[in-house]
């Protein structure tokens, strides 16, 4: 409800928020409606590492990045710069865009694999946006993260009463790349992604259709473990003490050619079995927005799809592989550049670590 204030929401809602000192909210009352995509925003590092770069690092060359990838530039954290930073100001834009207040903020959802702190980001990207009246928590899932929190987002508005949900894609995969393994390091970034989710008037609905999985088994091909640090060092009676260094996770590790057969064949069938759920085809979607993380990838998918590339909208070339931050960093590049509008069907889907993978449906405005 734009230019309604939030004393006057809560009265339409029926229901109070948590206000700053503690208090718990009052049960919202409106359940069942419907969502809609108002606001976006993205926000990536001022570091851009280019092909050639790398190939004074690893045995590479630009186009034997560009022609297996289909990625030319990525952007690293560097300097002062923090995961938390980017998602604070891709949510700015998006609150912005969507002229909605922080106060008005009810739950934030920080979609990321590598939080800034161990127990999460979500509540220090609550505190620094002010959005006083929010939860917030933390949703991991890797590449497949933000359609996870897009879908997660709608619920909390349908059976929980929400108005106003920022769901946040945002990773910084370069701190666990092994920058000499030329078969992983040229295919990371950073970045953070923001969409702003708001409920709906009425029986519209912003999410036509959705489909989500996991396979454990899966994780084999694509994982960042934590690493065994040794052997606990044993007292001089005979029990066994905390082990002697701290906990650390290694680098990403990746059977690229596993993880490439899974997502053309997994990926289509999740948009098509969301698409059957909305009662659409695959001629009535506008856009198709696949997680960015190969090109060769995305072309297989849409011509799987009978998708014409005209209507495939990708960002790679500039930004590599940023996980949970890419699909809301393309979309937000595909609206402030009006390629998207509102009312436009895109169609979107996220696959990776764990294993998980999904599709969602959605109209934008």
């Amino acid at each position: 409800m734009r230019g309604v204030s939030s004393l006057e929401r809560r009265r339409k809602l029926g229901g109070g928020k948590r206000e700053s000192n503690g208090m718990r909210r009052e049960p919202k009352k409106i359940v069942g409606r419907g969502s809609k995509l108002i606001g976006c925003g993205s926000a990536v590092p001022k570091l851009l590492i280019s092909n050639d770069d790398l190939a004074k690092i690893v045995e590479t060359s630009d186009d034997w990045i560009s022609v297996r990838t289909g990625i030319r530039n990525r952007r690293i954290l560097s300097g002062g710069e923090t995961l938390t930073g980017l998602a604070i100001e891709a949510s700015k834009k998006a609150l912005e865009m969507a002229q909605v207040e922080a106060d008005d903020v009810d739950l934030v959802l920080m979609c990321t694999s590598t939080p800034d702190d161990l127990f999460g980001s979500g509540p220090q990207v609550q505190r620094d946006l002010g959005c006083k009246n929010a939860l917030a928590f933390d949703i991991t899932a890797a590449c497949s993260g933000f359609v996870l929190g897009l879908v997660t987002a709608t619920r909390f508005i349908k059976g929980g009463g929400f108005q106003n949900i920022l769901v946040i894609g945002a990773d910084a995969l370069s701190r666990y790349v092994d920058w000499t393994d030329r078969g992983s390091c040229i295919l990371f970034g950073d970045a953070a992604g923001a969409l702003l989710v708001q409920a709906g008037d009425g029986d519209e609905d912003g999410l036509l259709g959705f489909d989500l999985h996991s396979d454990g088994y899966g994780q084999k091909h694509l994982n960042a473990t934590v690493k065994d640090n040794g052997t606990p060092r044993p007292s001089s009676n005979g029990s066994v003490l905390v082990p002697p260094t701290l906990s650390s996770y290694s680098c990403i590790h990746m059977n690229g050619k596993e993880v490439f057969r899974f997502a053309v064949r997994c990926v289509p069938q999740v948009i098509e079995a969301a698409l059957q759920e909305a009662g659409l085809t695959g001629s009535c979607i506008d856009w198709l927005l696949l997680h960015q993380a190969n090109q060769r990838i995305i072309d297989a998918v849409a011509a799987r799809l009978e998708i014409p590339s005209d209507r495939v909208i990708s960002n790679l070339a500039n930004y590599g592989n940023t996980s949970a931050a890419s699909i809301p960093l393309a979309l937000d590049e595909a609206v402030r550049s009006g390629k998207v509008q509102k009312g436009h069907v895109v169609a979107t889907a996220g696959f990776g670590a764990g294993l998980t993978w999904g599709s969602a449906i959605v109209r934008w405005g």
